[in-house]
């Protein structure tokens, strides 16, 4: 057996710029202890080899944690705690819950269902697919398993049907329309929910040790009507920039129907795998108000799931993305709350803060967000991106006046939102543009464009909404 392939040449950055910040520790801020210093220049070495990925993310946050005990900064006995964090089992949770969508075939019926009813005309087709996405959504925390494992082999099939395909060149037809409406609609969803993609609950564990407490139900409100404007405008954006060859799509519904014919009635499994999703719907949107923990209602769900026979223990441990995800999760929340607990990101909020003094708060957090959005297009991971900068967002809006809930809720809505920049920029772009489906000179210059309807809409209408809600 062969030895695993590691990009030995891509330690390069990560441990040149580790190195300098550790050895400039004597020119440090007298506010900062030598262990904060430390430890912030593992952190910064870290989210840089998850940007340059020697090893999957998952092995570069262990190399992290590892080196952050082995030089003495954190006993061992305090990092292992890392794996205990609520938010993270979350994520686990939900994972498991999507693969019951992919498992049962649920979510594809779900789908065919969408198509069969609203799939008359290219433009009803793309709306159909998105909703397929609204739907599961909420508790499928990996955006690129939607896109990707649900949708898009529905839009592939669907775009064969219709003779578009970019071996040909002619995916011009429905097929470069079909996908680039459901990515965006993919970028929007996941912003809708905190439960939509990880680098949400990772702002979301991020803001809680920053004492902000953000709730299912609040995110959901904030995001509300931005969200709704965004489905409803963005796929008739797209159908004006980027139209497609092929306008009428009546043979859609005969396709999803004979789909549907040879899927047969709904399983037993289906249908417990409908239910449950509904029952963790619901017990998310009430837990905030009946005191119980969004966490708590994922393993609910997922027991239930066991205990049916939908899902199977084998199921459970052979979800990699799952187990991936509590790993370099767990220490990337580990490592940057011990920037907080040795005092570096109060040092730092309080510093910002006083050179802030007099300028508007409100300035403040435009210039932070567009900032953070922005600064995607250097970034090949949302979670890298989050992990490195929205915790020290967050101190710079709170030491400068911005009402933390409402800091901390517009700088996470960003997150989802600058995952729509690059083709290299998420998940879901690696798959949707690794299909051929679009060009890159059409995906970068369609996103620019995409990219200044969001900000105005979600943070300039975010403002505005977030202001009837009371947030500020």
């Amino acid at each position: 057996m062969g030895l695993e392939k590691v990009n030995y040449k891509k330690f390069l950055w990560p441990i040149i710029i580790g190195l300098i910040i550790w050895f400039i520790a004597p020119v440090r801020p007298a506010g900062i202890s030598l262990a904060a210093w430390h430890v912030l220049a593992i952190f910064v070495a870290t989210i840089v080899g998850c940007i340059t990925q020697p090893l999957p993310i998952a092995g570069v946050a262990l190399l992290g944690m590892t080196l952050t005990v082995l030089l003495g900064l954190v006993p061992m006995e305090k990092a292992v705690t890392a794996f205990g964090t609520n938010v993270v089992w979350l994520i686990a949770m939900a994972y498991f819950l999507s693969r019951g969508f992919i498992k049962t075939g649920f979510g594809r019926r779900v789908a065919l269902n969408f198509v069969r009813l609203f799939g008359r005309r290219t433009l009803g087709l793309a709306y159909a697919l998105i909703g397929v996405d609204l739907v599961t959504a909420p508790a499928t925390p990996s955006n690129t398993a939607r896109a990707g494992g649900i949708v898009f082999p529905i839009i592939d099939s669907l775009a064969t049907t219709f003779g578009s395909n970019p071996k040909d060149g002619t995916e011009r037809k429905i097929g470069s329309f079909l996908m680039f409406s459901e990515f965006q609609g993919d970028i929007i969803t996941s912003g809708m929910f905190m439960t939509a993609m990880a680098p949400n609950l990772v702002a979301v564990a991020m803001a809680k040790a920053a004492h902000v407490n953000i709730t299912w139900v609040g995110w959901f409100l904030a995001a509300l009507v931005p969200g709704i404007i965004s489905l409803i405008a963005v796929p008739w954006i797209i159908y004006k920039l980027y139209p497609p060859e092929v306008k009428e799509t009546p043979n859609a519904k005969e396709w999803a129907e004979k789909e549907l014919a040879e899927m047969g009635p709904m399983s037993v499994a289906e249908k417990i795998m409908c239910g449950v999703f509904l029952l963790a719907l619901f017990l998310w949107v009430i837990s905030s108000f009946i005191g119980l923990d969004a966490t708590l209602v994922a393993f609910i769900a997922v027991t239930l799931l066991l205990i049916t026979g939908v899902l199977s223990v084998q199921d459970v441990l052979k979800e990699t993305g799952a187990w991936n995800t509590v790993l370099w999760f767990s220490i990337l929340i580990f490592l940057a709350n011990q920037l907080t607990a040795m005092g570096l990101i109060p040092w730092l909020s309080k510093s910002i803060g006083v050179a802030l003094h007099g300028v508007s708060w409100l300035l403040v957090l435009v210039v932070l967000f567009l900032f953070y959005f922005y600064t995607h297009y250097l970034f090949a991971s949302g979670t890298a991106h989050v992990s490195a900068m929205y915790a020290a967002l967050l101190a710079v809006a709170i030491s400068a006046h911005v009402p933390a809930m409402l800091a901390a809720i517009m700088l996470a809505l960003c997150g989802p939102l600058f995952s729509s920049t690059t083709h290299y920029a998420s998940g879901p772009a690696t798959v949707i543009f690794g299909a051929g489906y679009v060009k890159q000179s059409d995906w970068w210059r369609l996103n620019a464009i995409l990219g200044v309807f969001y900000i105005i809409v979600w943070l300039g209408g975010g403002l505005l909404w977030t202001k009837v809600l009371g947030m500020w």
